[in-house]
């Protein structure tokens, strides 16, 4: 019995240290080596990207965050990625950035980031911004040139510049490619489309505000 009784105490630590490990990796994985420079032309599928065989200093830099973006689409504000895409060094690292610029009553819409959480640092300009919980709760405030706000891994938020002059922020993500799906084009301009009737029955309109809702979204040819 006392055999039995130390047997069970080893599982249960091993599931206990297992259970901890799981919930502690809040991130991507830990890199196994100095670097691991992107290969983005590689056809090796992996979680994450191949190594390139050499690499230099240009893998890890980037000067597109310098300038402001052009604002003068339908949203009125514009995204500048800095993650592994541009900059093949972060790979396996398990961060990014990003520049977002808004014109007056520029609108960065509803989003999420499945594979990361975001934290925005204002660099000039006045904006409300908000997430939204599980428990439908809008979390919000309005934040200025100089202060932070955070946005949890997955969940659903925005930010606008309600000022009338522009505003820019830059954004830190802890993962090197945190995904973004926007709530509107993912729903109403996916390939193949999603049935006509989920989207009347979810968003409780007809056939015809479905209609208008994907021609206003379409990309334009």
């Amino acid at each position: 019995m006392a055999g039995a009784d130390k047997l069970y105490t080893l599982v249960l630590i091993m599931v206990v240290i297992s259970t901890i490990s799981c919930y502690s990796v809040s991130a991507d994985p830990d890199l196994l080596q100095d670097v691991c420079v992107a290969d983005l032309t590689s056809a090796v599928k992996m979680n994450g990207f191949a190594c390139k065989p050499t690499f230099n200093a240009s893998d890890f830099f980037f000067a597109g965050l310098a300038k402001p973006g052009l604002t003068n689409n339908l949203t009125g504000s514009i995204v500048t990625a800095a993650n592994v895409m541009q900059i093949p060094g972060l790979n396996t690292l398990g961060v990014s950035l990003a520049r977002i610029d808004y014109a007056p009553g520029g609108l960065n819409p509803p989003h999420t980031h499945p594979r990361g959480t975001e934290i925005i640092y204002v660099l000039y300009g006045e904006l409300d911004v908000g997430f939204i919980t599980t428990a439908n709760v809008l979390v919000s405030k309005s934040i200025t040139q100089g202060e932070i706000f955070t946005f949890p891994k997955g969940l659903v938020h925005f930010q606008i510049n309600n000022g009338k002059v522009p505003a820019a922020v830059i954004a830190a993500f802890n993962s090197q490619l945190p995904g973004v799906q926007v709530i509107a084009p993912t729903l109403f301009t996916a390939t193949p489309p999603v049935p006509d009737h989920v989207l009347t029955i979810a968003f409780q309109i007809g056939t015809k505000e479905v209609d208008k809702i994907k021609s206003k979204l379409a990309p334009k040819k």
